[in-house]
């Protein structure tokens, strides 16, 4: 009976540890089960820069030579066929950025070049009216300032020497001749002697051999024509007097410009001969004719110069803010997002719900340029995400890739299939 016993626990115990054995013993079929599906899918390798290439073991890129990285687990998000999808690392490479569209007050910055003249209506030729010889130029030498008034030459006339002479033999015989005598101060008169000279003369008895040349105008002397002990007829120019205290600035505006320049227009300009500062005036004229040769217009702007500071033939940078009140309500990229090709202009947009870096080719129609900026007539809606740096880059990408880019509007698949055609490389769909 006690050994019965005995068998029956014993029977018991070894019952007990194999219920637990097979309860609590840790199975290994499903680690065998995720190591075989781990198995079944190998790591792939792609290239930062080419995300097209795909190969199933480390290496160097067969098109750029940089050395592969694995792929991480692809998103499970729905990308569009025609887009072009870069990894981080890729788009960080090639310093890929994107900004939003967005819409700005449309300013157009015309950037004019030009030169410092004087004013045309201040110049002014001085002239002799006596015939005879230079006896003594009072002004001798270019930039001397003169005033009205001033005695500029003398001049020696035998004739009208002779014709004083005249007047004071007629002078004798006035009341008897005085048609003689008018004649003989008519004679002075035509080499502009003014009548207070003629009395004076007449008056004295006696001949005055040297006449002085006097200025009609007060400037600054851009040219001496004349030398002491020259020989002149009447009307002979001996000076350029030019009145600087007011100067024209005249720029010179591409057709392309001229659209947005209007007369009443503010223009801002600098010298370089005086750096940091900034001289504001008014453009006044626009010429209504081209230049044949040079295909330029030209814009007259005029300034006050009663200081002296600007001083002809200076070079000047002007700018004209344009306000472009058509495009108000247009949209404005960076010049740096649009790739043109041929007639063309495309630009890279940013899917939306995707986390990474997938962009797709789009045209957009272009208005005028805004310096660094477009104008977008058509193409993009405001929100929209596009690639403002790098576009290059990815444009390049999506060449390779054979997705429509700027030289594949998408009808030719011609390049993705010969690279699937390559030993060893897949291309990505």
């Amino acid at each position: 009976m006690l050994k019965n016993k005995y068998f029956r626990y014993g029977g018991l115990l070894i019952l007990g540890i194999f219920l637990g054995w097979l309860f609590f013993h840790p199975s290994h079929k499903a680690d065998e089960k995720q190591q075989t599906v781990q198995e079944k899918k190998p790591t792939i390798w792609t290239c930062a820069m080419h995300p097209q290439i795909r190969l199933d073991h480390p290496g160097k890129c067969p098109i750029c030579g940089m050395d592969l990285i694995p792929l991480g687990q692809e998103s499970a998000q729905t990308v569009d066929p025609d887009a072009i999808q870069l990894t981080k690392e890729a788009a960080e490479l090639a310093n890929v950025l994107t900004s939003v569209v967005r819409r700005h007050e449309p300013i157009k910055e015309v950037r004019l070049y030009g030169k410092v003249q004087a004013d045309e209506r201040s110049l002014q030729n001085q002239v002799s009216h006596i015939p005879g010889r230079i006896e003594k130029l009072m002004v001798n030498f270019t930039g001397e300032t003169v005033r009205k008034g001033q005695i500029l030459a003398m001049v020696y006339s035998p004739e009208l020497v002779t014709a004083q002479q005249e007047l004071l033999e007629a002078a004798k015989t006035k009341q008897s001749q005085p048609e003689i005598y008018e004649a003989a101060r008519e004679k002075l008169r035509q080499w502009m002697i003014p009548d207070t000279q003629i009395d004076a003369i007449e008056g004295s008895g006696s001949v005055r051999y040297n006449f002085d040349v006097v200025s009609n105008t007060s400037g600054v002397v851009i040219a001496r024509r004349v030398n002491n002990g020259d020989h002149i007829a009447s009307g002979t120019v001996l000076y350029d007097v030019a009145d600087l205290s007011h100067v024209w600035v005249m720029f010179d505006a591409y057709e392309s410009d001229l659209p947005f320049l209007q007369t009443g227009d503010k223009l801002t300009f600098t010298v370089q001969a005086l750096p940091g500062i900034n001289f504001t005036g008014d453009i006044i004229f626009i010429d209504p004719v081209i230049d044949p040769v040079t295909r330029v217009a030209k814009v007259r702007v005029e300034i006050s110069n009663e200081s002296g500071r600007l001083k002809p033939e200076m070079f000047a940078t002007g700018i004209v803010r344009a306000d472009l009140s058509q495009y108000r309500n247009n949209l404005i990229i960076p010049r740096s997002a649009v790739l043109w090709t041929g007639k063309r202009s495309i630009v890279y947009v940013k899917q939306p719900g995707i986390d990474e870096p997938v962009f797709k080719m789009r045209e957009v129609e272009l208005g005028p340029s805004l310096g660094n900026s477009y104008v977008v007539v058509s193409g993009l809606n405001e929100g929209e995400e596009i690639v403002t740096q790098g576009t290059f880059s990815v444009d390049a990408a999506a060449q390779l890739a054979g997705k429509p880019s700027m030289m594949n509007s998408g009808e030719n698949k011609s390049s993705a299939d010969d690279m699937n055609g390559m030993p060893g490389m897949k291309m990505e769909k």
